[in-house]
Order: structure tokens, then C-alpha cells, then sequence
């Protein structure tokens, strides 16, 4: 029989053992595409976690936080390769990022086997949040935006649409949400065309679409694409002939307006974010993010990531620094804040994020331009949620 005393020094040494756990630090894993053809993306969420820890600090709940940056260059076996070192190799807490929907996809099992939280920033597809029962969405859904503009179009003497839309995940979400809001407020969708996900020639689209005669081009891209459509939209007559071109916010991207010229004033979009929004966090936000970088704004990109840290920060205060996994995914269930871009709240059953969804046209603002929010649909879920 082992005596009180070693029995005692065991409980000590478990003791020490896990107090000295609690005193590492919470290391968060940021899988972004730092190269490649969404590098804007991984430039604006890394930005945006630099303006968070200036804001708030790199402790929480008595824990450091470490936040370990790795480039995936938007390539999914890259990002399940990455995620699988941070897991192996540097014991992360929590992933976030994942700039569009294939690499949030491929890490998916890895934050299932690995009971590891991971919080969607740049995957708007449905889908997504339900790969992993430890994945958090606090960017957004396509669907969100895409049936909110088409009830919107409708409303507003739009009777009759083509819709354009990348081809891949996020794409046929946007196809699918759109075409069934318009389709239920009394539209007609005349065409449904799907293009390349990267770098396309947009014309002989635009040329079908011209043909057909639609009162509306809806439109769904990855961000950074939406200049070259824009551009051809103009080029093409389209814009003369009085088609209205209408799109998620994706396409008109904060990163990418004043790059896009004076042929996207006036176009209109819906989404959950502008750089113009009014409120005084989003002000402070705005401010310190074009500090860092000499003035080049935030977009949704960048919100979306600053408010993935805040949900990991609040789940961390909830938990008392406590990093296990299922934990954290418990506290963020329900969670609801103020963010820069409005209230957000994360459905406890779904772990998908309900938000404002902006009604907003392109307008010139101190020489820049910005999509103003003029209309505000209140607390959207996401249209695909099961």
C-alpha cells in the first residue's frame, strides 16, 4: 500500500503539473494566404489581428496568447498539412482563418479529431460550420447577403434576373439563395451562368447575359475579382443599356473600391460590413487599422478576423483560461457582442453567426469611395442553416 505521504507528493507534482499548464500560453493558429491569388484576404485578417492585440492586449483570463501566423497560400493541402503541425508540433488552442471555402474544408478534420475549435473568417459557404462540431463561423454566410438583395431588387422594381456567380461553394450558395428569395418575392431568374473561380475573362458572360435582357445582373466573386467584372460590365454596354448590377459586398470590396474607379459608383450591395459604417467602435476600429498601415482601410476581411479573437478572448474569460477545446465551443455558443460592424450573436445550435445585413450603394466620400449603408435588415440568419 502506498503511504500518505507519496500519495500527497503525487497529488502535488499532478498539481504543480497542471498549474503550470495554466501558465503557458493559449496558442491561437491564423492559417491564412499571406501569396497566391487571395493574398488580400490573409493581409487584411493578419492586419486585424495586429490592430486586436494593440486594442486589448496578448493576455486573457490570467493566459498568454501567442498568435502563430502561417501561410497557406490558399492551396486546402497546404492548409490540412499546416493545421496538423500547429496541432502536432505546437499544441494550438484554436485555428482561425481559412480565406475561402476549400481550405476551410480541408481542416476541418483536423479540428474534429483533434477537439480544437476553429473559427471561420474568409468561408461563406453553409456547409462549412457544419464539417467540424468544432467550428465557429463568425465571418459570415453567402446566403445572408445573397437572399437579402434579392428580396431588396424585387422590392425595388428588379423583376427579372441573370445571375453570375463564381464556381465553387460559396458560388452555388449564392446562386441558390438568391434565386429562391427573388423567385419567392415574384422574380423571374432568366439565366443562371457560372464563371471560373480565379482570374476569368468576363466578357463572353456579360455578352450572354446582355442578350438575355434582364432588368438585374446579380453577381457573387471572390474578393478580388470584382474590379476586372466591373470594368468589363462598363465596357461591355451593359451599364448603358440599363441592366442594373447588383452583388453581394464581397465584390465590392473596402480593399479594392478606389482601385475599381468611378464605374462602380451608384452599384449597390448587400452585406454585413462597410468601412463606412457609423458607430463609434467601428470609427475607433477604422482608425487604428489605418494606423497600422498608412491608411489603408479595413474591410469585411479584417472585421470578421478581429471579431474571431474576440469570441476566443471571451470564451477564455468564460472558461477562466481554461484552453480545452469543448469548453470553448460551449462558451461561444450564444455568444453576443458589439462588433465594428454592428450586434453579432452566434447561434447556440448552428455556430453560425446572425448579424445586420446593409443595404449599400457606391458613393464618393472625402474623394474616396465607399458602399454607404442606406437599409438595415436586422439579425439575418443564415438561409441554409439546417
Amino acid at each position: 500500500m502506498r503511504s500518505w505521504s507519496s500519495l500527497a507528493a503525487g497529488a502535488l507534482i499532478a498539481l504543480a503539473t497542471v498549474s503550470a499548464r495554466a501558465q503557458e500560453p493559449f496558442k491561437i493558429g491564423l492559417i491564412l494566404p499571406m501569396t497566391g491569388p487571395f493574398q488580400s484576404t490573409g493581409v487584411q485578417a493578419n492586419d486585424a489581428a495586429k490592430v486586436f492585440l494593440k486594442q486589448f492586449g496578448d493576455t486573457v483570463a490570467g493566459r498568454k496568447v501567442q498568435i502563430i501566423l502561417r501561410d497557406d497560400a490558399s492551396s486546402p493541402a497546404n492548409t490540412r498539412r499546416i493545421a496538423q503541425e500547429l496541432v502536432i508540433q505546437d499544441h494550438i488552442g484554436a485555428m482561425v482563418g481559412f480565406g475561402i471555402t476549400p481550405q476551410a474544408l480541408a481542416a476541418a478534420p483536423v479540428s474534429a479529431q483533434a477537439r480544437i475549435p476553429m473559427l471561420l473568417v474568409g468561408s461563406g459557404a453553409s456547409i462549412a460550420v457544419t464539417k467540424s462540431p468544432y467550428a465557429v463561423r463568425v465571418g459570415q454566410t453567402v446566403g445572408q447577403s445573397a437572399a437579402t438583395i434579392a428580396t431588396w431588387a424585387y422590392k425595388h422594381g428588379m423583376h427579372s434576373a441573370v445571375t453570375i456567380v463564381s464556381d465553387y461553394a460559396p458560388g452555388y450558395d449564392a446562386e441558390k439563395w438568391f434565386s429562391q428569395a427573388f423567385t419567392a418575392a415574384g422574380g423571374k431568374v432568366v439565366e443562371k451562368i457560372r464563371v471560373p473561380m480565379v482570374n476569368p475573362d468576363f466578357a463572353p458572360f456579360l455578352d450572354r447575359a446582355k442578350n438575355d435582357k434582364p432588368s438585374t445582373i446579380f453577381i457573387f466573386l471572390p474578393a478580388g475579382e470584382g474590379a476586372a467584372f466591373a470594368q468589363q460590365y462598363v465596357e461591355r454596354g451593359l451599364q448603358k443599356s440599363g441592366i442594373q448590377l447588383i452583388s453581394t459586398h464581397d465584390v465590392m470590396d473596402d480593399d479594392l473600391l478606389d482601385q475599381m474607379g468611378n464605374v462602380v459608383l451608384g452599384m449597390v450591395s448587400a452585406g454585413p460590413y462597410s468601412a463606412a459604417h457609423d458607430s463609434p467602435m467601428n470609427k475607433k476600429f477604422v482608425a487604428d487599422f489605418e494606423a497600422l498601415n498608412g491608411g489603408k482601410r479595413p474591410d469585411f476581411m479584417a472585421v470578421f478576423a478581429y471579431d474571431s479573437f474576440r469570441t476566443i478572448y471571451r470564451a477564455l474569460e468564460a472558461t477562466k483560461g481554461k484552453g480545452d477545446g469543448p469548453a470553448l465551443v460551449a462558451a461561444m455558443k450564444g455568444m453576443k457582442f458589439e462588433s465594428p460592424r454592428g450586434p453579432i450573436e452566434i447561434d447556440p445550435r448552428t455556430r453560425d453567426v446572425i448579424q445586420n445585413i446593409y443595404i449599400r450603394k457606391n458613393e464618393k466620400i472625402g474623394g474616396h469611395i465607399f458602399a454607404v449603408e442606406f437599409a438595415t435588415v436586422p439579425m439575418v440568419r443564415d438561409p441554409g442553416a439546417k
